[in-house]
């Protein structure tokens, strides 16, 4: 039978992967390209770990996962040749990186007679499956999106092979030494992990919709890194919410799939604005930039989500919305500094959702309310009313009881000259910054 190369990516799983929905020899192949290794240590581990329950996954079912490092399209038409593939699969993803790399797998395939086939499996509907009327590419607003989304025929669940067959004579290479992270807190990767997460948050996944802007309660799923590695499927997740009732799930879910279609149309997402005319004003200063990196601003809600970024590789979206738009609406820096910040930490982050979040709170993107501002302390008043979630990440204000926490520079001055806890930045000392709507 036809031997098929199955060149791994973004979907490290077994679960609702097609890349294993056909028959005969398959060969599991992921490629470690030198070039992505240095981008951030946190994603590198969360990568290797994961790499390695697939192996392990793999060899459950009688196969194995064949590891390669160098350039990916060089390494999957060299073991095509030895292993004597007819096919070639692969799943189609919207990075300037994924389609640069399919652009040239499809030119060596059709040189070499190989079939090339591209799957789904990165999001919940495919980039390009839905499209706004009068020939638009992609949806610039989300909610005619996600009426649109919402209406579409799902694809139907791959099952989980049953085993997978190595053609004889292939060598399976080394797995990569795991390294350490930069976040001492980080979460494991791997399918296992994350399928055991997926199943303990549909068990509260009901609470959802009262719970997820809720700072000290951290009532979301956590899942992010996962989907965005591909250790649990988008579409599995978003079905089991939708039987689940949890619609209000579904829809961030399908927020996910909006800025995958949207890079899709704006592969230069992360450097270029989608709306010009916000992108101009900037100020640059390097100390501001350090103290919002170091969280050391002074406003306790900007710091604590941080200093959690940089303990776990992860911060709560709400934290997410409002240190952007403290960078970005309160101290005046270019919202491309936070992207390339926040790349560097998070373990989910990738091109589509963190530069489409990111333009979104600048007023660049796809808000269509771009002069939008979020104020810090209202917004952490609202969502950490007792200053429970400060008071985890910011230890110097662990002595400072209820919301008081968050404005410490309004406290008695013999607390406040006791505190080892910067003021607010120095060209943002006027109360009256916090208080604008």
């Amino acid at each position: 039978m036809a031997v098929t190369i199955a060149l791994l990516t973004r979907d490290l799983r077994v679960h609702d992967n097609p890349l294993f929905a056909g028959d005969g020899p398959i060969v599991p192949l992921y490629v470690l390209d030198p070039a992505l290794s240095e981008l951030s240590t946190n994603r590198s581990r969360f990568l290797h770990q994961s790499l390695a329950d697939l192996r392990g996954s793999l060899r459950g079912l009688g196969g194995d996962l064949v590891v390669r490092q160098g350039d990916p399209v060089t390494e999957a038409m060299r073991l095509a040749g030895q292993a004597g593939a007819e096919r070639i699969m692969v799943a189609g993803d919207v990075s300037g990186y994924a389609r640069r790399r399919e652009r040239r797998l499809r030119a060596e395939c059709d040189r070499h007679r190989i079939e090339l086939q591209i799957t789904p499996g990165v999001t919940v509907v495919p980039p390009g499956q839905v499209r706004p009327g009068g020939g638009g590419s992609a949806y610039r607003v989300f909610s005619p999106y996600y009426r649109a989304w919402s209406a579409t025929d799902w694809r139907a669940e791959v099952p989980a092979p049953r085993r997978i067959t190595l053609p004889e004579g292939i060598a399976a290479g080394e797995l990569p030494a795991i390294p350490e992270g930069e976040s001492p807190h980080a979460a494991e990767g791997g399918e296992t992990i994350g399928r055991r997460r997926l199943s303990a948050w549909l068990r509260q996944i009901g609470g959802y919709a009262d719970a997820h802007d809720d700072l000290p309660a951290d009532g979301t799923s956590r899942l992010s890194p996962y989907l965005r590695w591909g250790c649990v499927s988008p579409l599995a997740v978003a079905a089991a919410a939708r039987s689940s009732g949890a619609e209000a799930f579904v829809r961030q879910l399908c927020w996910r799939d909006f800025y995958y279609q949207v890079a899709s149309a704006f592969p230069k997402l992360s450097t270029e604005p989608l709306r010009q005319s916000g992108d101009t004003g900037w100020r640059y200063d390097e100390d501001a930039l350090q103290h919002w990196k170091d969280g050391l601003t002074g406003v306790p809600v900007v710091d604590a989500g941080m200093r959690q970024m940089r303990a776990e590789g992860w911060m709560h979206n709400r934290a997410r919305l409002i240190t952007a738009a403290f960078l970005t609406k309160h101290l005046g820096l270019d919202w491309r500094l936070g992207v390339d910040w926040f790349f560097r930490w998070l373990l989910d982050g990738d091109v589509p959702n963190n530069s489409g979040n990111w333009q979104w709170v600048a007023g660049t993107g796809n808000d269509t309310r771009p002069y939008r501002r979020f104020n810090p302390i209202r917004q952490a008043l609202r969502f950490d009313p007792e200053g429970v979630y400060v008071r985890r990440y910011v230890p110097e204000l662990k002595g400072i009881d209820g919301a008081a926490v968050h404005q410490p520079w309004r406290l008695p001055d013999p607390v406040r000259s006791s505190l080892d806890y910067p003021g607010p930045l120095e060209s943002h000392r006027d109360e009256a910054v916090w208080l604008r709507p």
